[in-house]
């Protein structure tokens, strides 16, 4: 008996699927991570090689990397699959970053990955909680015909009438859709962005342009503001998308972990969030401070009253759970309210 022990390293078993789809073109060649944040310990094989390998070394590869993501009140870890990193080595079209909201989506983004004639790294922001989800479903007709729809609009609102229009990515449109069916709010379309980069302009303003000049769009998102899509989207879109529609970005405070190791804490600040979806501050979103200055959160506890609630302070009590006291050779930090004050980020 000959027993083989196989390295838990993510680093060289995506440095293999790498050097495997550059000799294998024509193969759908995928890496999926138990969960995303696991291809952190892989990192410089995406930075240096499945990032950047076309431009410095004219190589093409087709290597799918799949990520499962999504904040569901499990603490920090295995919550976030970094999506920001990936949009920050974006650009000259050197790879392709996707989040598809339904299976027939992430058949046809899977097969367009292969019946290209050109080769391009695709990150596909995979569902966890999602995959178990009711409505998350599409039927066989779906499947067969069609194509991968870059931005989905909202076919069940009342095209020309709308308060303000959302755009998201992932579960979240599940979560919104339930909440503006409690709330009867037929007047807030909710627009999906199935692709990030290379960052579907044209289709996003074809969906918008169902709504009226000025009409507000906010971006809204389960991570916290530095995290997600929400920067990328502001550095390209701007402040005023095409010169017509105001546009914001609806998220979690700024922090420096992805999300709450507290699962109350995470569900106050989800309702939180999509509270503040459909009853978005009367212009404060819109408004970012200069660099250097502060700006409030605009994510109020529940029905808009009070801060969000915070991430857990040594000795506190959340859900039950007692943290425990920080070691006493280092004592107690001082800590922030979470969602006190969000660090501006400048005009757009």
């Amino acid at each position: 008996m000959e027993i083989l022990n196989s390295p838990l390293s993510e680093a060289g078993v995506l440095g293999f699927e790498y050097g495997y789809s550059l000799d294998c073109p024509d193969g759908l060649v995928a890496w999926e991570a138990q969960f995303g944040d696991f291809s952190n310990a892989a990192q410089v094989v995406i930075d240096q090689f499945i990032a950047g390998a076309e431009d410095k070394w004219r190589r093409l590869s087709g290597i799918v990397l799949l990520l499962p993501h999504g904040l569901e009140g499990q603490g920090p870890e295995h919550a976030s699959a970094r999506l920001e990193r990936y949009l920050v080595l974006a650009a000259e079209n050197n790879i392709q970053v996707v989040h598809p909201s339904a299976p027939a989506q992430y058949f046809h983004v899977l097969r367009r990955q292969v019946l290209r004639r050109w080769r391009k790294p695709l990150v596909v922001i995979t569902p966890k909680s999602m995959l178990r989800h009711p409505r998350a479903v599409s039927n066989l007709d779906e499947l067969a015909e069609g194509a991968f729809q870059r931005v989905i609009p909202d076919v069940g609102t009342p095209r020309g009438k709308a308060s303000h229009v959302l755009v998201c990515a992932g579960k979240l449109y599940y979560e919104l859709l339930l909440k503006r069916e409690q709330l009867r709010r037929a007047d807030v379309p909710i627009l999906r962005l199935e692709q990030y980069y290379p960052l579907p302009e044209e289709e996003l303003r074809t969906a918008l342009s169902a709504y009226p000049e000025g009409t507000p769009v906010y971006w809204v998102q389960e991570e916290p503001e530095n995290m997600g899509a929400w920067r990328f989207l502001l550095v390209n879109l701007g402040r005023r998308p095409w010169d017509r529609y105001p546009f914001a970005g609806i998220t979690r405070p700024a922090a420096a972990s992805p999300a709450t190791g507290s699962a109350g804490a995470h569900k106050l600040e989800e309702e939180a969030l999509i509270n503040r979806a459909f009853n978005p501050l009367p212009g404060g979103d819109m408004k970012s401070p200069l660099p250097g200055g502060e700006m409030k959160s605009p994510l109020p506890r529940g029905e808009g009253k009070g801060p969000l609630p915070r991430r857990e302070r040594p000795g506190e009590r959340h859900g039950g759970c007692a943290c425990p006291p920080p070691a006493p050779s280092l004592g107690a930090l001082p800590t922030s309210p979470r969602g006190e004050v969000v660090p501006s980020l400048g005009e757009g």
